[in-house]
């Protein structure tokens, strides 16, 4: 597509929007800029570098003008489709796309995606690391911090784009097609945008619309959802499994890691030797084994990878011990099942940090997964009512309360005992105290590094 001179609305001045307009002034596009911050609320120097070099702005009004202007929209993939402006631009016969759909058809390298409610980020870093210690050119981007757009331009044939992709980039591409892409788990999360697991489901499965017989569709068998939309896919369905054998893809056996394809089986490494630890990582490392040997990645790299790659920070991250106290930081648990898998991982008496923004998730199956390692919570945020709730109903013992972020980091650091652990595992997104997960895991790090 041409976007020279075309007037093209970039809706959402977080990352991905910030790098769509980049990219859209460098093709020459007459190009706005639409937030509900004034410019001076967002006090972005991108932003002001933007409107300095001729984009138009739309900071700060009500988006029916911008739209009005604009002969296509490209969304952040945090702005909902159903503002009413957004949904002016659809019934009026507007291209609407989202920063992913930009930026794949701006690159010219092999588009290699993860999706899922949770292990995105680790999988994707681990799969990019994969490709890297093959010897691959390849850049990770996407969901996992960096958006597509900030480098699609400069992507080349032959070159590789290991991308995390989520539901919410998915709603709205047109032509977005990897060459292999895994699907790891549904669950609930994001009902305040999706308002249900059907339409959630089905945006995460947009991901393979475009595929062509013979790209590579991989879906977790052990996740009930996922599983169930095998008969939806229409290229190459690989599987993976840590519970059972599966006709083609990556599964367990012998406390190996085998591959399967076209009838050549390949043994990868002992599951004991992959370095970051838990049931969860071990469906992460098959989904990732998949998609690296699928594209042709010999079982010595992945085997390689899988032993060294340490995990991301953020998930299940080790900070530090303070008077044999351990803490760690999994701010990336942002829904209540993400939280249940780092639960899975303690071996210690834990006390868990709860709360956050609500994204109208329930927490009760949460509390039903309590392992007798978790000897307290300590609950804060715009959630805490609703979580103190479910504790109660589920007759959880010590329940503490905190009304800012540091204390309840105290609150949790002076409840556990020695030897024990404290984990910041919130169950909800960051969107009432922090701009992200990311600033919040950060907060929590400079928190316990001064304790």
């Amino acid at each position: 597509m041409n976007y020279q001179d075309k007037k093209v609305l970039v809706v959402g001045m977080a990352k991905s929007g910030l790098s769509a307009g980049k990219l859209l002034m460098k093709l020459g596009a007459k190009t706005a800029l639409y937030d509900r911050k004034t410019q001076q609320e967002l006090n972005n120097s991108i932003v002001d570098q933007l409107l300095a070099d001729g984009a138009v702005s739309f900071l700060g009004t009500d988006g029916i003008e911008a739209e009005q202007w604009a002969d296509m929209l490209v969304l952040s993939p945090g702005v909902p489709v159903k503002l009413q402006f957004i949904q002016n631009a659809v019934q009026s016969g507007k291209k609407v796309i989202s920063e992913i759909e930009l930026g794949y058809a701006t690159a010219s390298a092999t588009f290699v995606g993860i999706g899922g409610t949770n292990g995105k980020t680790t999988t994707t870093a681990l799969t990019g690391e994969i490709f890297k210690n093959a010897g691959e050119p390849t850049y990770v981007l996407g969901n996992i911090g960096l958006p597509i757009c900030e480098h699609s331009l400069e992507s080349k044939e032959g070159e590789t784009i290991v991308a995390e992709i989520a539901a919410l980039q998915l709603e709205t591409i047109e032509t977005f097609r990897p060459r292999a892409f895994a699907l790891l788990n549904v669950t609930e999360d994001h009902q305040d945008r999706f308002g249900n697991m059907e339409y959630y489901t089905y945006c995460k499965m947009r991901a393979f619309e475009n595929q062509q017989a013979d790209d590579f569709a991989i879906l977790n068998l052990d996740d009930p959802i996922t599983a169930a939309q095998a008969d939806k896919i229409h290229s190459r369905l690989l599987m993976f499994s840590r519970k059972q054998e599966v006709k083609e893809g990556a599964f367990v056996r012998d406390g190996k890691i085998v591959f399967r394809l076209d009838g050549k089986e390949s043994e990868v490494c002992d599951i004991t030797s992959i370095r970051i630890p838990g049931n969860h990582n071990l469906e992460n490392a098959l989904a990732a084994t998949c998609l690296a040997m699928s594209m042709g990645i010999a079982a010595e790299t992945v085997a390689y990878t899988l032993q060294t790659f340490p995990g991301v920070e953020h998930r299940i991250e080790f900070v530090k011990e303070v008077n044999g106290v351990t803490f760690i930081n999994d701010s990336k648990g942002t829904n209540p099942d993400s939280t249940i898998k780092a639960i899975e991982t303690m071996t210690k008496p834990t006390i868990l940090i709860l709360g956050g923004y609500d994204k109208h998730s329930e927490f009760d199956e949460m509390f039903a997964h309590f392992t007798e390692h978790i000897h307290g919570i300590v609950v804060l945020g715009a959630t805490k009512e609703k979580i103190l709730a479910a504790a109660n109903k589920a007759g959880v013992a010590n329940i503490m309360t905190a009304d800012t972020f540091e204390e309840a980091v105290h609150t949790a650091y002076h409840a556990a005992p020695k030897g024990g652990t404290v984990l910041l595992s919130p169950a909800c997104a960051s969107w009432d105290m922090f701009a992200n997960f990311e600033q919040r895991g950060d907060i929590f790090k400079e928190i316990v590094r001064a304790l």
